[in-house]
């Protein structure tokens, strides 16, 4: 028996990796979230078991706590599990928690590393995050709060870093998130790159500024780049 937190990536089935591959095609269970595709899901046998404990922005019908229980049920009971989340396990996808609870529990497990959208949306809509001479740092952030509480990010702090920003889970606070971007010394103009649906048949990308990205109308699941690079679409250079 083992649990396995396996990465699907940003969306594009191609960009599962080839483990993650290999364990859905013989496991038992699939406990997924709602960025999981279909053509990712159907990788995995048609007689696996499959466990939708996918959340929305707004939207989270079943707890963390109850998703640990459920792993540790079927990891106990001897099934192959893969857990799989959208990007990277351990970047802001609660891969740690669900690790310390099947750790805590006894149940074996493995991390299966997935590409995040932090990297794979800005490649996607053509965005270097990095250019030698010019940029040579990025930060990711989640844009993500707990309704009620505030934001446990210091963007004006944010701003003072240097290089490339990318926002993840912001779509519904990407305007005051901006705006306190801006309080901490990024120009009004500093350029934005938006995409929803990353590497998807769905994907959108939408280019506007700082001073206006609020008023652009992205929905998530979206990645924002902030930054000088931002401005670039290496899809649109001369050949």
């Amino acid at each position: 028996m083992t649990v396995y937190l396996v990465g699907a990536g940003p969306g594009d089935p191609g960009l599962l990796t080839v483990r993650g591959a290999e364990l859905l095609a013989r496991c038992d269970v699939v406990v997924h979230d709602r960025l999981a595709g279909s053509a990712i899901l159907d990788m995995a046998p048609e007689s696996a078991e499959r466990v939708n404990v996918g959340k929305a922005p707004g939207d989270a019908p079943v707890s963390q706590e109850d998703i640990n229980a459920v792993l540790i049920e079927r990891g106990l009971a001897g099934h192959e599990v893969v857990r799989l989340k959208g990007g990277d396990p351990f970047v802001f996808a609660r891969g740690g928690e669900e690790a310390q609870a099947l750790a805590g529990a006894g149940v074996p497990f493995e991390v299966v590393p997935g590409i995040s959208s932090a990297l794979a949306a800005p490649a996607a809509a053509g965005v270097p995050l990095t250019m030698r001479h010019e940029v040579f740092s990025f930060t990711v952030v989640t844009g993500h709060q707990s309704p009620g509480s505030a934001s446990p990010v210091d963007w004006r702090a944010i701003a003072k870093v240097g290089g490339t920003i990318v926002v993840l889970m912001a779509a519904a606070r990407i305007g005051g998130i901006a705006d306190e971007l801006m309080e901490g010394g990024l120009a009004p103009d500093t350029p934005v790159t938006a995409v929803t649906w990353a590497t998807t048949d769905r994907q959108e990308v939408v280019r506007t500024t700082l001073v206006e990205v609020g008023a652009a109308g992205v929905k998530a699941p979206a990645t924002f780049v902030i930054g000088s690079t931002a401005g670039i679409d290496i899809n649109q250079l001369p050949q």
